[in-house]
């Protein structure tokens, strides 16, 4: 996974976020569009990113984009190590309700089941 790719495009989300007020949808959609792809260009490489080097702020970013992994590449595995990130991030599992975006990723993979 392209970790410092990655992280520069969560820092444009967060500075789109803060200095638009998420009213730039064409800059948020691109960033959507890049996560996604390099979320889903290595299934493995970013599960070990989630499990080793994820940070509380990237975990709760990847959130806006969780499903459209999913539809992507029907990772069950993508799905439980993210789920299993609640453990180790309470506070913004809790406060972006991070649970619904899991639970929709589950229910599109039990769709393509």
């Amino acid at each position: 996974m392209r970790i410092d790719k990655f992280r520069e495009i969560i820092k444009e989300r967060i500075r789109i976020s803060e200095e638009c007020n998420d009213e730039w949808d064409y800059g948020i959609e691109n960033c959507w569009k890049q996560e996604i792809e390099i979320l889903t260009e290595d299934i493995p490489s970013s599960i070990q990113f989630l499990m080793n080097e994820c940070t509380a702020d990237e975990y709760s970013w990847i959130s806006e984009v969780i499903d459209d992994v999913v539809e992507k590449t029907n990772s069950h595995e993508f799905v439980e190590c993210y789920k299993n990130l609640r453990n180790k991030f309470p506070e913004e599992y809790s406060k972006y309700n991070i649970m619904g975006s899991i639970e929709y990723a589950e229910a599109m993979l039990h769709q393509e089941s």
